[in-house]
């Protein structure tokens, strides 16, 4: 499938969508295999190198590998293989673990997440590498079942393109994090559908851009029954000439009144050369909800840049401890300590290399 059948820029949801940078990374030469490492978790690790599983170097515990359900997503349909976890009701998971190597050119992966009623989950991922790193996920909650997911984007060229489409059941809970702080182009394109009754959904993160890198996230929160809670938190930070966006939507139904929807979406320039676009969107149906938004961009506050270097702290520490605290709260909601000390130490290396 060729990458030139993907939307065109005039379609809305693809407007920054950043086509070019997908074909040239679709046609990357082969590089050679970076080193890959896990977190120091138990539980399922999984290695797969441009797209196919080594088995010499994984554990697979309670995920199998093989086909899966196809999508019609322009992205999500390119994947008709990947992983699968699948847990009975009640039952309980050490961590899933998934590294991601990327070697030159495109290669494209599914996964199928399916919990039982109060089921609970926790899944990692994290991508090196160069090359098109395409990305399918779909997701299905029963009752009172919980997922947690982090994903760490840190190849060193190319792109990374995640399309996860999300169903929760009654009082079924997810929160997922993204960190993009490699020199990747990125885009994080998700559907979440509240479906069930009294569903909580947290799904936010971090783009961190340099150079001439476009990044984006395109989200869209359903509320479908009544009582669901949606938080999407989302900060960006564009050194350079660089490009991140973020568009964020919460659809409200009719008849799914109580709904709690909120949106914070937060850009910080570097450099006034750099672009930040911001797209909160409220789609309410039902007249009795409590939705709200926020979206800002601006620079570092230069009263506080002021007073730390007046207390003997160099400029560009100073910025980078500003701009680290400016990201943290979109991390700070990985409750595994190990994997936020991880998602902590790319954003301090992103730092380091743009300041």
């Amino acid at each position: 499938m060729s990458v030139l059948d993907l939307p065109s820029n005039r379609e809305e949801a693809w407007r920054w969508a950043d086509l070019g940078g997908i074909a040239a990374a679709a046609a990357l030469a082969p590089v050679a295999r970076p080193d890959a490492q896990f977190l120091d978790l138990p539980g399922a690790k999984l290695l797969f190198v441009d797209g196919e599983l080594d088995e010499g170097a994984s554990e697979l515990h309670r995920v199998s590998v093989g086909a899966i359900a196809p999508s019609d997503h322009p992205l999500g349909r390119r994947a008709a293989r990947g992983w699968t976890l699948r847990l009975d009701a009640r039952a309980v998971a050490d961590p899933v673990q998934i590294v991601h190597v990327a070697t030159g050119a495109e290669n494209h992966l599914g996964a199928a997440i399916e919990l039982g009623d109060d089921a609970v989950a926790q899944v990692i991922e994290s991508f090196v590498g160069a090359g098109w790193s395409n990305r399918f996920t779909s997701v299905r909650l029963g009752r009172g079942a919980r997922l947690s997911r982090a994903v760490r984007l840190t190849q060193a060229a190319g792109f990374v393109s995640l399309r996860d489409e999300i169903a929760l059941g009654q009082a079924a809970s997810f929160v997922g994090t993204v960190l993009a702080a490699g020199d990747q182009g990125a885009r994080v394109d998700a559907a979440l559908t509240l479906a069930g009754e009294g569903g909580y959904a947290e799904f936010g993160g971090a783009l961190l851009t340099r150079d001439r890198l476009q990044q984006e996230c395109a989200v869209r929160v359903r509320h479908a029954e009544p009582n669901g809670q949606s938080h999407q938190l989302w900060r960006a930070v564009a050194a350079d000439q660089s490009q991140a966006s973020l568009a964020a939507a919460v659809e409200v139904a009719r008849h799914a009144q109580k709904t709690d929807g909120e949106q914070s979406l937060r850009g910080l320039l570097l450099d006034r050369t750099a672009t930040v676009n911001l797209k909160p969107e409220l789609e309410i149906f039902a007249d009795d909800v409590k939705c709200a938004h926020g979206a800002t961009v601006g620079e570092l506050d230069a009263r506080a840049l002021f007073y730390m270097q007046s207390r003997g702290i160099p400029a560009a520490r100073a910025k980078a401890l500003l701009t680290h605290a400016f990201v943290a709260d979109a991390l700070d909601r990985i409750a595994e300590e190990t994997v936020r000390a991880a998602f902590a130490a790319d954003a301090a290396a992103w730092l380091e290399r743009a300041l």
